[in-house]
């Protein structure tokens, strides 16, 4: 084809119509391969509208209060980070909407879009890493382990042994205790992925009994359907009443170190940017110790290190 030709083709209605449907083409395969988590901001700035999830019963973190509003620990952070992204978009108007999530569902709300934010921390683990990115560490916590006041002290006294490395606990007086012992665990817990995995290593044959929450633990705690809840001693804590403590015994042993933060769609740097330097604002606060200390009573020295070693500058 010669130049005259081509340029007759491409005055033709037909070749028009194909180079324009070609260039649509290459719009649209643009816009797939780029991440949906990567528009959030866009999202929010669109809608004037923030999506955050949480666990309706999961204090002190979050939880539903007498007027049916989402409150707690986590939920105040989040409110700090609606108004910084709000702040961050130039919005005179930022709706925020609490959207409750189970245990099962949190992170596929993250990954589906219909959560911009879960605002009820979970532990940071590598195959969690798979399924959401997350925030600074807003808590650190870990195990220990949750008896009735009557309980054995022989059952108190294995639980408080410094654990060993090897598996000598077979055949040991604690393991004797031990493997008839009714273990519950909050399902689909970090909790019950370590102990699986302790009571494999140190083969004992405890009886570990999967509950739906903290609450249907510490139930059958109190009914002597089990002999040790296993968690996390803020959210044991939250969901007990004050009456009902006196007859609980949460053992000073920490199990584990962990740290929990807020989980967010992965691939979008931009929105964990502004969550970042909303929790590093917070951290750095006049009034953070006073926040901290209403839900967990204490702000010691180890606190204030974990505080300040994940407070960003500016």
């Amino acid at each position: 084809m010669n130049i005259e030709e081509f340029e007759a083709a491409r005055a033709h209605p037909s070749w028009l119509a194909g180079r324009a449907l070609a260039i649509v083409t290459m719009v649209f395969a643009a816009g797939a391969a780029m991440p949906a988590s990567a528009a959030t901001l866009d999202r929010i700035r669109e809608t004037g509208s923030i999506k955050l999830g949480y666990l309706a019963d999961a204090r002190p973190f979050s939880y539903k209060n007498e007027a049916g509003a989402a409150d707690g620990y986590s939920v105040t952070l989040c409110k700090r980070i609606a108004s910084e992204v709000k702040s961050q978009l130039g919005l005179s108007q930022l709706a925020v909407e609490w959207v409750p999530v189970t245990m099962d569902s949190r992170l596929s709300g993250i990954q589906q879009g219909s959560v911009d934010l879960l605002c009820t921390p979970s532990n940071i683990t590598l195959s969690r890493r798979q399924q959401a990115a997350f925030s600074l560490p807003v808590f650190a916590g870990g195990n220990r382990a949750v008896l009735r006041a009557d309980s054995a002290a022989a059952l108190r006294q294995a639980l408080a042994e410094t654990p060993s490395t090897k598996p000598v606990w077979r055949g040991s007086p604690a393991a004797k205790v031990l493997k008839d012992t009714r273990f519950a665990v909050v399902s689909g817990s970090t909790s019950e992925t370590w102990l699986k995995s302790r009571a494999a290593k140190l083969q004992v044959k405890a009886k570990i009994v999967p509950v739906e929450n903290y609450r249907a633990g510490l139930q059958q705690l109190r009914d002597g359907k089990v002999d040790v809840l296993f968690g996390e001693r803020a959210l044991v804590l939250g969901v007990v009443s004050d009456p009902a403590r006196e007859n609980l015994e949460v053992l000073d042993r920490q199990f584990t170190s962990e740290q929990a933060a807020l989980a967010l769609a992965r691939g979008d740097d931009d929105f964990r940017q502004v969550v970042d330097s909303a929790l590093s604002k917070a951290y750095a606060s006049a009034d953070f110790r006073d926040l901290y200390t209403k839900y967990f009573g204490s702000f010691d020295d180890g606190t204030r290190a974990f505080f300040r070693m994940n407070t960003l500058a500016e």
